[in-house]
């Protein structure tokens, strides 16, 4: 079990298919019978079991992101059922025919990515490739995807299902983008009429929709969010780069306080924080490692030298006496985020120094 996906054959002609899917699709863990063994399945690192397939899917289905089977889209529903859980943890399920003329998603087709590795196995085997997903057969924005190559993350996941009845539905659809990449629509042709863009939830209210795809890294009011959630999804883009200073010791809790309260003051939301930038000196920092691992938030470091290269608002030659730089938070905050101002230029509380800077992506 060391890759992402296991390939699953129960069949001579789907032990072949199988071995055929290895040698294309190098992210591959293949099973089949002992019987349809041919010698080199150690060399191969493939399993030859012995039972029934139905003693090992329930493993398989709990230890990888992807379960393809070479087998009837019966056998597979039948197998699995028992095992479904949520659509956002169960894994990518995808079956092939015995003959490899069809590859069918079956299962998590967008969040767990079944859809694509439908094609992906599809490409491989020269089959074609079998998606029912209303919003990819009608090549229009797929809800519970929008933006995930960005990393952007969906607030209010119960609407989702709804919203994506308003697209599939072509009811007036409004997409409005306050920061983040702009690059998600996937396809060649034009947005379809009923989608329109905007930069602004004010721009967008005045002009009568159904439903509404909001991508902000802010806090909404209460009357933004009746207005625009009711029948909306919240998208969280990654654009919010956090500059912080720390004394020496200082607890991951102090950090994270005086990192909420700042975003908080200021109505940024912390789902959007992209990631943490500090001076070199605080790499092996214990808490702010500790608040970085907690969130999944990357920590990317500067060296004084570099840091000095920035013109900030508040240089201090306390700062520079202890680690050499005029400034920690707001360098660090500008260089990380390319940004050409700040949200918040500097706050310090307690043992802890916070810059704010926003990733524009227009």
């Amino acid at each position: 079990m060391t890759k992402s996906t296991a390939v699953v054959a129960i069949t001579k002609h789907g032990t072949a298919i199988a071995r055929r899917l290895q040698e294309q699709l190098p992210d591959v863990d293949v099973y089949y019978p002992q019987k349809f063994a041919q010698g080199d399945e150690v060399s191969r690192e493939i399993t030859a079991f012995s039972g029934s397939v139905v003693d090992y899917v329930p493993t398989l289905f709990s230890a990888y992101s992807g379960l393809v089977g070479i087998f009837s889209l019966g056998a597979m529903v039948r197998l699995v059922a028992p095992l479904l859980r949520d659509k956002k943890t169960d894994p990518a399920i995808v079956v092939v025919d015995d003959r490899a003329e069809h590859a069918i998603s079956v299962l998590s087709g967008h969040l767990g990515g079944a859809n694509l590795l439908t094609q992906q196995v599809a490409k491989a085997l020269g089959a074609r490739p079998v998606i029912t997903t209303a919003s990819d057969v009608a090549q229009t924005v797929a809800v519970d995807l929008l933006g995930r190559e960005y990393g952007f993350e969906i607030d209010n996941f119960e609407m989702v299902t709804e919203v994506s009845a308003a697209v599939v539905n072509e009811e007036r659809v409004h997409i409005i983008q306050e920061a983040g990449e702009l690059g998600w629509w996937p396809y060649a042709k034009p947005l379809p009429a009923y989608l329109k863009v905007f930069n602004s939830l004010e721009a967008a209210r005045q002009q009568p929709f159904d439903a509404a795809l909001v991508i902000t890294p802010r806090l909404l009011t209460k009357d933004e969010t009746k207005q625009f959630l009711t029948r909306g999804v919240l998208y969280r883009p990654k654009v919010i780069v956090v500059g912080v200073g720390c004394n020496r010791g200082t607890s991951a809790k102090e950090i994270e306080h005086v990192i909420m309260h700042t975003l908080n003051t200021v109505q940024l939301s912390m789902k959007s924080v992209r990631n943490v930038a500090t001076i070199d000196l605080k790499a092996d920092e214990p808490g702010l490692l500790e608040l970085c691992a907690r969130h999944k938030w990357p920590l990317v470091t500067y060296t004084a030298e570099q840091l000095n290269q920035v013109s900030i608002p508040n240089p201090s030659d306390t700062v520079f006496k202890h680690v050499g730089a005029y400034g920690v938070s707001e360098p660090a905050a500008l260089l990380s985020s390319d940004a050409k101002d700040f949200v918040v230029e500097k706050v310090r509380s307690g043992n802890v120094t916070v810059s704010i800077c926003i990733v524009s992506h227009s």
